[in-house]
This record gives C-alpha cells, structure tokens and sequence, in this order.
C-alpha cells in the first residue's frame, strides 16, 4: 500500500501525456482515514461509469466512522444502501462535476432509486466498509490534466469520504429511520401470510408519483394521504413504528375500478413495487406485497419458447401445439398467456394485471361476440373464465384494475372503487349488480386442470459472445439488456426498478449456466443463482469486482431467460 502523496507525484509526472497513462495509477494507497484502490481505470475519457472501479475502504472498527448497530442480513443491506445515498449526496455536493473531456471531473456512484435494494456499491464487510465509486480522471482530448486530478483524489475525493461515512457528520436519527423502515415492511410482508393477505397499504401512505418516468414520490399539491375502507381495515403491529393501520387486500380475486384519473393504476403501481422495501419520505415505506408477486401484462412481439399455453389458447390454425408453444413475434394475447405461464411456472402467488397494458380478447369475450364469433371458431379462453381456477386449483391470487368490463363482478370476491385517490370498498354493490343484471356471456372454460409443463433450459444456447468475438454483458438502461449478440428487452419487466438490477440480471445468467445441467427446470436454476447470491453477495455472481449491481428475485431472473432470443429450453415430461 503505497502512501497518498505518492499520487500527487505520479500524477504530477504524467501531465500532458496521453490518457492511457492513467494506467500506472493502478494499485492502493494509504489516506489519513481511509484505503482507495485504483482497480479499474479506462483508457478513454468517454468510458462509461461502469468501465472504472475505485474501491475505497474504511476499517469499521474506527471510532470516528458511522457505526452499525446489531449486524444482521437485513441490517448489512439498510446500512449499505443508506451509506449509498449519504455518498451519492456528498458526491453531488463536493465534487465539481466536469471538467474536461467526456466524464473527466466527475465522482459519482451507482445511482440508487427509492427502494432498499442489496447492492455492491457499498459492501458491508466484517472488518471494513467498501465504497465503489467512479472517478472520471480528467484530461482535455485524451491529453491527462494533472493538476484537476489532484484536486480530484487529494482534495474533493477525501472531503467526500468525510462527509459520507464520518460518524460526527451522520444524522444518527436519519440512519435509525432508515433501518427501522426496512425492519418494519420486512415484519409487515411476513404478517401477510398469517393474515391471508396478498398486500397491505397503510393509512397515510402517499401513492403518487412524481411524473410517469419518475418513481419519486408527488410532492405538489393536491396530496391525498391514502385511507382504508373500514370493512378492509386491518390493524398490526410492528417492531418499531407500533400499531399502524391500513388497507389489507385478502388472497382470491380482487377487482380495482373507478372511473378514469381515480387513482387505480397508482394503487397497482403501489403493489407493483410493494415487493421492495422503501426509504423514509417515499411514502409507500408501509405499503407490501407478497414476495411472490408478479406484474403481467401483453407485449406484442417478444419471443416464447417452449411454453405450454394451452389452458389459454388452443386449436390454433394451421395445428400450432399450444401445450408447447414457441413464436419469435408474439400477438398480444400469446404474449400474455405465456407471461402468466412463465409467472406461475417461475412460482408467482400473486398476478397483478391493468387493463390499460393487457390484451381485450385475452381478458374477455362479451355475449354478443360470442353470438358472432363461435366458440369452436374462438382459440382465445379469456382470463375470466380461468381466474377462479387459477385460485382454485393453484392458490394463485389476482389483483385487477378494470374501468370498463362489469362481468368481472362474477368472479371477483372483493371490489374496491377509487374515488379522488381514495378506495370504498363496492363489493356487495358489485354483486349486487351481477345479481340483478345476470351475465349472458357463457363460461367458455374448457375443463382442464392447470398443470403446465417445467421447462429445461440449456446451456449450450446462451452465449455472451459477441459478433466481434467478445464477452459482452451490460445494461443499455433498465429495459434492455445486451447479451452477447442479443439485446433482451426488459420492457415488460416493470417490477424491475434500476438498471443496477439489469446489469446484474446480465450476470447472473451467465453465472448459472453450470445449473444449466439438462436436468434442472427454469425455476430450480433462478432460485440456485439467487441462494448463492445471498450467501456470496453480488459479488459472487459477477466475473470482476464492480460497483453497479442490484439484487432482484429469482422470478426476474426466470423472466429474463424466457426472453432471451435463441435460448433452446425442452420441456419436462411432456414429450417434447
């Protein structure tokens, strides 16, 4: 470990030259407080973030570094992510920001969202805390400017370590709210199985988000703190915040409706991303959903592989086999139908849908269509007719947000109404009205128990090679992936927060290729890289030391794989 004046000399030596020579800063030095190992540097200004790494280490048994108290799984994670954003701050502040060309000037770190996410930006080792951070070495054209970066790595870099990691400079109350919000939705998620609930949204809670693009939470006025309709109200306590009160969505078939800018699709949103923990001022910190919760919807064009979507659609013109179905371009409805195939198959509880984002003719066939249209001649068995089996027979809730189709009221056990972003609960007014104004629609259930086919991936189809004979795995943003010579498209993904996650989605695949054994079913091989995830870190996935990655859940990582183009999977059991 080399002393810190040692960079003030070597950079004072390369100024001028080009900016490869950056190069022979590789390597640790020794700060006053801390360690920063230079262990990525790249060789052009205009690198991405994720092409540098700067590991900066302060030993955790250091009186004047914040401190974590009671050391568990969950804590480590809370710790880590608040440290993230306290040096994403700090960074913001401190820093000068560009100074050159491309990214010379900038210190910055993997930007974290709204939810407490595990990450490898901060490692919360036994004897130190590790930040990974970026350091765009600055330099004007490729030529390296030695006197800003010495201010950048003597100067800003450890009054940024300072101001992020000292004890003295902590909100000690502001990391005990931070911690506490994680412990809390983690007690509140376990209740709701207990509870026979798929979800909770705690009175108070603000819901609203900032923009379409933005997750943030709405801050102008008008602000409507959310309230349970008392016939749904369920009381729980929790370890730190005590006796809260809220929302409880029971298991079986829910329907949200209202009429238009109501606030359905926000309540949705809501228990899109109930599967996360959320930092304090979020205003979802007490709104979870069952962990096992998965968002569907239709996606015209992407490619299936071998999925057995015939309790959906059958009959195909042409003889299509259904029971194993494979398209490069799939139409609305197939899309889908193999979506909530892929879910269940991956071990979804929970389907949650909007009609805004899913396919008419998957969701229903009115009576006067089914006048028109035989049923003989109709491949398409509509969701309505298979929900109630779906609960029945595999224990698999859905959440529905509907404004326009009333013969849901059915088959729904519970309605709940949005009015001016606040939910009534309808529920024996809908029934009501199904009574009174019985369906003329027929069942067109098939009986068919549910039961599709486990699918097998194999290893020998994945391949992160690019056209150019390279590895290539990285995270365009959060939607798109590039995968060797595939980009998969994650768009439809949308439980998926940060690209930090789909970059490690990227890695994660190529790590569990050894899973990939011709034996081992999609679901078994997802829940294999994650175990070893949890138990290795992020880092136990990924072929080098980064700063850039997210955790996510087996069933992402499933749903990645059933995108990628050219991916051969066979299925178990059936033939195929």
């Amino acid at each position: 470990m080399k002393p810190a004046i040692r960079l003030k000399h070597t950079l004072a030596a390369l100024d001028g030259r080009d900016y490869t020579h950056y190069q022979t800063l590789l390597g640790g030095y020794a700060f006053e407080r801390f360690r920063l190992i230079v262990q990525q540097v790249p060789k052009d200004p205009f690198a991405p973030p994720h092409a540098g790494v700067y590991r900066i280490q302060v030993r955790r048994d250091d009186v004047p570094v914040v401190g974590l108290e009671g050391d568990t799984a969950l804590g480590r994670t809370a710790f880590a992510d608040f440290l993230a954003r306290r040096f994403m701050d700090a960074c913001r502040r401190i820093a000068k920001g560009r100074r050159g060309t491309g990214r010379s000037g900038l210190i910055t770190i993997e930007p974290p969202g709204q939810a407490i996410l595990a990450r490898n930006s901060v490692v919360v080792l036994d004897a130190a805390v590790e930040v990974r951070c970026f350091i765009g070495l600055p330099a004007h054209g490729r030529r390296i400017d030695a006197n800003a970066a010495q201010a950048m790595l003597l100067e800003e870099l450890p009054a940024i370590v300072d101001e992020a990691l000292s004890r003295e400079k902590t909100d000690s109350r502001a990391l005990t709210r931070h911690l506490d919000a994680a412990a809390d939705a983690e007690a509140l998620r376990a209740l709701l199985e207990p509870l026979g609930l798929v979800a909770f949204v705690a009175d108070g809670a603000s819901l609203p988000r900032e923009s379409g693009p933005s997750d943030r939470p709405q801050l102008a006025a008008p602000l409507v703190p959310f309230r349970a309709p008392p016939s749904l109200s369920i009381t729980v306590d929790l370890p730190h915040a005590g006796r809260i009160t809220g929302l409880g969505i029971p298991k079986g078939v829910t329907l949200i409706t209202g009429g238009g800018f109501h606030g359905k699709s926000t309540l949705l949103r809501a228990l899109e991303l109930g599967i996360y923990n959320h930092i304090p001022g979020d205003g979802r910190e007490r709104c979870v959903s069952h962990h096992q919760t998965v968002k569907v919807r239709a996606y015209a064009g992407r490619a299936v592989v071998n999925t057995d979507i015939g309790m959906f659609i059958d009959r195909l013109p042409f003889g299509t086999d259904t029971r194993a179905f494979s398209t490069e371009n799939a139409s609305g409805s197939t899309s889908q139908a193999a979506a909530i195939v892929e879910a269940i198959e991956a071990g979804a509880r929970v389907l949650l849908m909007d009609e805004d984002t899913c396919a008419t003719n998957f969701m229903v066939r009115d009576n006067k269509m089914q006048q028109l249209v035989r049923r003989d001649d109709e491949p398409i068995t509509a969701f309505i007719d298979r929900v109630r089996q779906l609960y029945r027979e595999q224990g698999i809730s859905t959440v529905l947000v509907l404004g326009g189709v009333g013969d849901y009221f059915d088959v729904a056990d519970h309605v709940i109404q949005m009015v001016d972003y606040q939910a009534v609960d309808v529920t024996l007014r809908a029934h009501q009205i199904a009574a009174a104004c019985p369906v003329r629609r027929k069942d067109e259930g098939r009986v068919m128990p549910f039961r599709p086919c486990p699918r097998i991936p194999l290893a020998d189809s994945i391949d992160p090679v690019n056209a150019f004979g390279k590895r290539s795995i990285r995270a365009q943003d959060r939607q798109r992936l590039i995968f060797g010579r595939q980009v998969i498209d994650l768009a439809d993904l949308e439980q998926l927060t940060e690209t930090a996650q789909t970059h490690a989605i990227g890695s994660a695949i190529e790590y569990g290729k050894p899973y990939m054994d011709r034996h081992t079913p999609l679901r078994a091989v997802a829940e294999r890289v994650v175990a070893d995830m949890a138990e290795k870190g992020l880092d136990g996935i990924s072929d080098r030391i980064c700063g850039h990655l997210a955790g996510f859940r087996a069933l992402e990582l499933a749903f990645a794989l059933n995108r990628l183009r050219g991916i051969q999977m066979i299925q178990e059991g059936c033939g195929s």
